[in-house]
């Protein structure tokens, strides 16, 4: 009965692609959905950005292994994220009509730097990626008993089928109503949780004290690691194809800004039902905590859950990790595309080849994650470091290149090249601090001093 559940959920996911697919008929409906998504599909598909593996699996493992001060990074620094993406960019980016982020280093500043910056952020999405993959596989290893890699290869497959025949449109359209599903079956496994519990605040007050520890110890390493964790996804993912496209989608820049704020308000909101679930299940069945504790909400839902409760939470689960892999899929195709081989291209391509040559570039990015998935299966770690490897060499050239006019485009390579270096060099060599934190202050002096001494003669 699950399993025929579980098929049909996604039976119908990719139908209700394919439908929303009609409506791509140029680049820009399949990239961007023809920048017309009302508030409503807008903000459903910011919301959806993170809310997968990593939120439902990755999170809540770190939340029952360290308490709220171990998952900073995420629910909070992506909350952080995209309040800080509408405020500071949403606006700005939205009226330069950009097809993808790095469309913007060319804009701001030249070909070259866009092409420096290409081959920065492709790269961050094949953990990203495989993250969901592997969440889809441990999703079916629970269910089907198949073993984690088959079950990440079949799913590879399936999301990279539905990414193909999609685009921005059919991401959109499933987001809002996935993201419906999700709530209404973590909202009804909580409630039903907490009452065998003994209630919300039972369960609460019965949690060791630390779990609810928020603010780091007053050291310098402790201060310096935990504003470390809010800015890996905080700063790391605001130069982000996959944030770029979802908020550049909106019917207007307004809305675009609007969509991140209550996207980051329901995003918060929602990404608590996943740890007070699995406080839950630690009070209620401490066994389900044995092995690998990012089975920990599946197996136990399996166990103890009536039937309708496991399909509704196993279909939903499914349907809005494909949704989050889909749209993470297309970001770094579009940016390969767009930014690396058509500049390339003695004859400019019709946008029916643009199509074509996008399509394909999916077909290869699927491949890598799927090997990168196969060869590492945490989820968190997965996540973080596809984040990291953003933050420490396109942010600062992102937000200095936007409000600071004397920024250079020697000084955004700079900045890109001797970030990456410099976090490469402290992963190698560690310090008692994040090596994130050197790297990005690097970065910084870099795109400065670049700047100034390099400077772009016209702006």
């Amino acid at each position: 009965m699950l399993i025929t559940s579980i098929i049909l959920y996604l039976v119908v996911t990719v139908l209700i692609g394919i439908w929303a697919a009609r409506r791509v008929k140029t680049s820009n409906d399949f990239m961007l959905a023809g920048r017309s998504l009302p508030i409503v599909l807008s903000t459903s598909a910011l919301f959806a950005t993170w809310f997968g593996s990593e939120t439902i699996f990755g999170a809540s493992s770190e939340f029952l292994n360290g308490g709220l001060y171990a998952v900073i990074e995420d629910p909070f620094g992506a909350a952080l994220c995209l309040v800080l993406f509408g405020m500071f960019f949403a606006r700005k980016l939205y009226a330069m009509n950009l097809l993808t982020l790095c469309d913007y280093f060319r804009h701001r500043f030249d070909r070259k730097t866009e092409f420096v910056a290409s081959v920065f952020m492709v790269p961050s999405y094949f953990g990203y990626i495989a993250a969901q993959l592997v969440a889809l596989g441990l999703i079916l290893n629970v269910v089907m008993g198949i073993p984690v890699w088959q079950g990440i290869v079949a799913s590879s497959i399936v999301v990279t089928l539905y990414t193909f025949v999609g685009g921005m449109w059919a991401i959109s359209v499933t987001d809002f109503i996935q993201s419906i599903i999700i709530v209404v079956g973590l909202g009804v496994l909580a409630y039903i949780l907490s009452s065998k519990a003994g209630g919300v605040v039972y369960v609460i007050q019965s949690a060791p004290a630390q779990t609810f520890k928020f603010l780091p110890d007053f050291d310098r390493v402790s201060v310096i690691s935990y504003f470390a964790a809010w800015s890996v996804l905080g700063l790391g993912s605001i130069p982000s194809q996959d944030v770029f496209q979802r908020a550049m989608s909106s019917g207007s820049s307004r809305i675009a800004v609007q969509s991140c704020y209550y996207a980051a308000g329901l995003y918060l909101t929602i990404a608590m039902l996943p740890l007070f679930i699995s406080l839950c299940a630690k009070h209620l069945y401490p066994e389900s905590l044995a092995g690998d504790t990012q089975l920990t909400l599946p197996n136990m839902v399996l166990q103890h859950a009536a039937m309708p409760v496991q399909i509704l939470f196993f279909g939903s689960l499914l349907s809005a990790i494909m949704s989050t892999t889909s749209s993470a899929m297309l970001a770094p195709a579009a940016v390969v595309t767009e930014n690396i081989l058509k500049p390339m291209m003695k004859d400019k391509p019709t946008d029916l080849h643009f199509l074509m040559i996008t399509r394909l570039m999916l077909l290869l990015v699927s491949i890598i994650a799927t090997i990168l998935a196969c060869l590492k299966s945490n989820i968190y770690e997965l996540v973080g470091g596809a984040s990291i490897l953003s933050l420490v060499s396109l942010f600062i050239p992102m937000a200095l290149g936007m409000y600071w006019k004397r920024s250079s485009a020697t000084g955004a390579i700079l900045s890109m090249t001797s970030g990456i270096g410099a976090w490469l060099y402290f992963e190698l060599y560690p310090w008692d601090i994040p090596g994130l934190v050197p790297a990005v202050v690097v970065s910084l002096l870099t795109m400065v001093i670049g700047s100034l001494f390099w400077p772009t003669k016209k702006f």
